[in-house]
């Protein structure tokens, strides 16, 4: 009899280059989102598009949740090189865009207008939750405008390459620019879950760039311009692009990380356990394939990641097992272990992904329990000897890297002067920046020899007296005691830390996007909301799996 599968243990899962396998899945925040508001019959309505023929002009969408209502204000520009750049430092975006709560009034959309082109010298209103940037994908926007100006839709070959018409330079909420922070929101916010603000904002500027296009194609060709068709509208994303800054976001919201990977984690063990009629098979076999082809028909190509072509060949031989696994009564974990090492990473991350769509009600609930409350608070009438105890435990990952090697300090982590962007650095090139990243392997092995020093009975009270330095740490090993998938098991300042990896975990296991392709093994570009359903599939409650988008046909 096979054992019931459990959870993966920590030290699977948190090397990094074993988090940045993981693949979007019904617990990725775009997914969960999407579902969330299927459920929920949320409506989403174009309310105005005063946008003229230059494309200057205001774009306001009403969003309406069961108990609660949102505004997506945005203002679109004529587009131009100069000073446009996915960049913070950026002097010039195509659209600007402000998620409030509430109907959006004049005065609302007024202070917008004045407020977010300032950036880092304007002021959100309180009820803002997220300001956003974005850009158009000159080429596909320019061929896609064309075709529908002359009465027909854009040559698949021409827009498969890239998949969006406008890419996200920018979502910033919980506090940047005085947006309300999330921990205010509550439980019972219709978008106080995982960035749920920041995604809602990335979808509607999927649809508002979908509406922008077909509206200016009326408005240069009125005679013969048609709307971008459904198919079209639902096959492409918005483009992202995302490096450095979230190695600090993993550092910084750990609770939030432990959250994520044990839902996940759980609705995976749930799944693995099913077998016989518990088991949707013709639902497998038909998501596999649709896996299978998706993957076949990507045409991006990838300089560090396995393959599309791999990645498909791999998902091929699974889907042949399955007859097998069947036939045989054999819960879904043995299609599982069979492949282990057999397949790459990425085809064995994406059948789990696959597995999880076979118990939507555990996924759902496990979405509920995500929570990204952070704070650390340290319990001072332990003694030495109990932390030491812990640390020795529990933390033998960071005890067993030797930060006496020669390249361990290697690098520097820092905020650029100019452009207030995540940077990473040889430090012997820039001495005097100020090291942002957490070294967490340093801090415990200096902790532990300050413990092992001090009198064992002694109270922690009494040892931050004399060494307060150590407060930060000892709150926070205290404030994860008991969470098993915290923290990624890596020294970031050494010379064979790969960035890539953990911006890889944000980019496409948290946030869920798809065809996702690495610059210098730091930048990561991909799609985000490919396929998703549009406002009025939401609205009626149409739950179909919309992910894995096929092309559209000719």
């Amino acid at each position: 009899m096979t054992a019931a599968p459990t959870l993966r243990p920590a030290d699977q899962v948190m090397q990094p280059a074993s988090l940045a396998a993981l693949q979007p899945g019904a617990l990725s925040g775009a997914r969960a989102l999407i579902a969330k508001m299927t459920r929920e019959n949320w409506q989403i309505r174009l309310e105005r598009m005063d946008v003229g023929a230059d494309s200057a002009g205001t774009i306001l969408y009403s969003i309406k949740a069961p108990k609660q209502e949102f505004s997506f204000i945005a203002f679109t520009f004529p587009p131009r090189s100069e000073g446009r750049t996915g960049r913070i430092i950026g002097r010039a975006w195509d659209m600007m865009c402000s998620l409030i709560e509430g109907a959006a009034t004049e005065a609302d959309i007024e202070t917008a207008r004045v407020e977010l082109p300032k950036l880092y010298r304007g002021r959100a209103t309180p009820n803002t939750l997220v300001w956003g940037r974005s850009n158009r994908s000159m080429r596909v926007f320019n061929v896609t405008l064309e075709a529908l100006m002359v009465g027909r839709q854009p040559e698949v070959d021409a827009i498969s390459n890239v998949c969006y018409l406008m890419r996200n330079t920018g979502l910033d909420g919980n506090g940047t620019f005085g947006t309300r922070p999330y921990a205010a929101l509550g439980p019972d916010h219709a978008l106080g879950g995982m960035l749920e603000a920041q995604l809602l904002s990335a979808y509607l500027m999927r649809e508002l760039s979908c509406d922008l296009i077909s509206h200016l194609a009326k408005l240069h060709a009125p005679d013969t311009a048609v709307p971008l068709a459904r198919e079209l509208r639902e096959y492409f994303g918005v483009g992202n692009g995302s490096a450095l800054g979230l190695i600090f976001y993993v550092q910084k919201h750990p609770r939030l990380i432990d959250s994520w990977i044990r839902a996940r984690e759980t609705t995976i063990a749930a799944a693995r356990g099913l077998a016989g009629a518990a088991v949707d098979w013709p639902g497998l076999e038909a998501l596999l394939d649709r896996a299978i082809r998706f993957r076949t028909q990507d045409r991006m190509y990838y300089e560090s990641f396995t393959s599309s072509a791999q990645i498909a060949a791999d998902l091929t031989a699974i889907r042949d097992a399955i007859p097998a696994v069947q036939a045989e009564a054999l819960p879904l974990d043995a299609l599982v272990t069979r492949h282990q090492g057999k397949v790459s990473p990425e085809a064995l991350e994406m059948l789990l992904s696959i597995l999880m769509e076979q118990v939507p009600a555990v996924a759902a609930a496990q979405a509920g329990q995500i929570a990204g409350a952070d704070k650390l608070e340290l319990n001072a009438a332990e003694t030495v000897a109990d932390l030491l105890a812990e640390i020795e435990r529990d933390y033998q990952w960071a005890l067993g890297i030797d930060m006496q090697a020669p390249d361990a300090l290697d690098y520097v982590w820092y905020k650029s002067e100019t452009a207030e962007e995540p940077r990473r650095g040889l430090r012997r090139e820039i001495p005097e920046a100020r090291d942002l990243g957490l070294d967490l392997p340093g801090d415990i092995q200096r902790l532990r020899a300050a413990l092992i020093a001090a009198p064992q009975d002694q109270r922690l009270s009494r040892f931050l007296m004399a060494a307060p330095g150590h407060r930060f740490l000892i709150a926070r090993i205290h404030g994860l005691r008991g969470l098993a998938y915290h923290t990624p098991y890596a020294n970031i300042h050494s010379g064979s830390f790969v960035p890539i990896d953990l911006v890889r975990l944000m980019n496409v296991g948290l946030h869920g996007i798809d065809k996702t392709k690495d610059f210098l093994q730091r930048n990561l570009r991909g799609i985000l909301f490919h396929g998703a359903p549009s406002p009025d599939t939401i609205a009626a409650g149409d739950a179909r799996q919309w992910f894995y988008p096929p092309e559209p046909q000719a």
